[in-house]
């Protein structure tokens, strides 16, 4: 989606994108071709069994599918007729070996990251992520690497930035009425299942709203739907929303997943109750905690113990106040101009 987001900046801006993705189970295809966007989707990896999920460090490198020879070799295949001036890499099994493999096809490369955990081969390396500074990578990348660091950088699309002082403005009396929930689109562990037992358990007012977000192909998605008609207040479950710049506008909590959406939230102060769904998400979840613009939970076995608690320091507005200017300032939402801007800064330079 931070790719999606990129590309449509670009794209604003004159320049042409190529999309390169693999047949994973659940791999955006078909978003990225409603957009208008060419793509080259590499064949899916032989089925192995699935790994059972736990809380040890994750092998990235397993989430590539095939080896990253064989990536590179058909990455290489796809571009062959394209001679890009760009090549954007997302991804957390791809290092300095797979660049390498790609470098004398394409005119510079630019390396998306969150993980500070691997050396990279590129002109242009981007982490949002909020407490990473520049020299984690003075051992990963190369001296003259242009590094774009922290959410000021941030992928949001535009909306988030049109909303932001509406959103902002309307917190300045707040009470929570409003409880958006958003924990992923497929929330493959049900954990907005457990977060809504929580604030069934919980002593919120009967006036509250929640709107609870899922993908359409969230194998708990029934359950959902029953558990919110179980709740004692107004609950809404909607399905593939196309408008949640709108919706975190309107509410005054979000329940929600510690990954990229902690961006969307900061851009328009709206505080937020982070439920780390898998190790990656951990440090940016701490450092939002740190800043004030956020509280943590730091497994989903802990909601049912934690959220009652949580919600019940935030029905204060002083907390809600100060959560939302911390938020405020985390960023603008206008990360994906002033990439665009350096990229073209990059290209004249060369």
């Amino acid at each position: 989606m931070r790719c999606l987001t990129l590309a449509d900046e670009l794209t604003h801006q004159g320049h042409e994108c190529w999309f390169i993705c693999r047949d994973h189970l659940g791999h955006l295809g078909e978003v990225i071709i409603d957009k208008g966007y060419s793509l080259s989707l590499l064949q899916a990896p032989i089925a192995t069994s699935p790994q059972q999920e736990t809380r040890a460090p994750v092998d990235y490198t397993r989430w590539l599918g095939v080896p990253w020879q064989e990536d590179a070799h058909q990455t290489l295949e796809a571009i062959s007729t394209l001679s890009p001036d760009l090549l954007v890499v997302d991804h957390y099994a791809l290092d300095v070996q797979w660049e390498n493999a790609l470098s004398n096809a394409v005119g510079k490369i630019m390396v998306i990251d969150d993980l500070a955990n691997r050396p990279h081969e590129c002109a242009l390396l981007l982490d949002q992520n909020l407490g990473r500074v520049s020299s984690d990578y003075d051992e990963l990348s190369p001296t003259e690497c242009l590094r774009l660091i922290g959410p000021r950088y941030a992928l949001l699309r535009p909306e988030f930035a049109a909303l932001r002082e509406q959103s902002i403005s309307r917190r300045k009396n707040p009470k929570i009425k409003r409880i958006l929930i958003s924990l992923g689109g497929v929330d493959r562990a049900n954990v907005t299942g457990q977060v809504l037992i929580a604030l069934g358990h919980s002593s919120l007012p009967v006036d509250i709203e929640l709107d609870i977000i899922m993908g359409a192909y969230a194998p708990h998605l029934d359950e959902v739907y029953r558990e919110a008609a179980l709740l004692p207040f107004k609950a809404t479950v909607s399905v593939n929303v196309q408008d949640m710049a709108k919706r975190m506008c309107l509410a005054d909590l979000s329940i929600g997943a510690a990954g990229g959406t902690s961006w969307e939230r900061s851009c328009l102060g709206l505080p937020s109750v982070l439920v780390v769904l898998s190790e990656n998400q951990m440090t940016g979840a701490k450092a939002l905690d740190m800043v004030g613009a956020a509280r943590v939970i730091d497994e989903p076995s802990h909601v049912k113990s934690m959220l009652p608690s949580i919600l019940e320091e935030l029905s204060h507005s002083t907390r809600l106040i100060c959560m939302s200017k911390a938020a405020a300032g985390i960023t603008d939402g206008h990360g994906a101009p002033s990439i665009v801007s350096t990229i073209r800064t990059a290209e004249r330079g060369s």
